[in-house]
């Protein structure tokens, strides 16, 4: 069954200091070709029914997103996609 995937980041502007951290810690493990790093969420949304995209900008606008500081994209992915992805 396809799923809706939303993917939020922190926009450009905005510092984080999460994904710092973890390109800051790469050296250590012997990785010195990452310029950089930056920290996002995936949400995974299945609708009883068809995906309905714009009900998913909706959500992701009001509760998963704070659209001030973050951005969004959603996308309809097949169930084996996002299988895959956990990978």
């Amino acid at each position: 069954m396809p799923r809706v995937v939303v993917d939020v980041m922190l926009k450009p502007e905005i510092l984080d200091p999460q994904g710092q951290a973890v390109a800051n810690a790469l050296p250590r493990l012997g990785v010195s070709d990452v310029a950089s790093v930056r920290i996002g969420r995936r949400i995974e949304i299945e609708f009883t029914g068809e995906p309905d995209l714009d009900r998913a900008r909706e959500i992701a606008d009001k509760l998963l997103a704070n659209p001030v500081i973050e951005d969004f994209t959603v996308r309809v992915v097949e169930a084996d996609e996002t299988a895959g992805a956990r990978s």
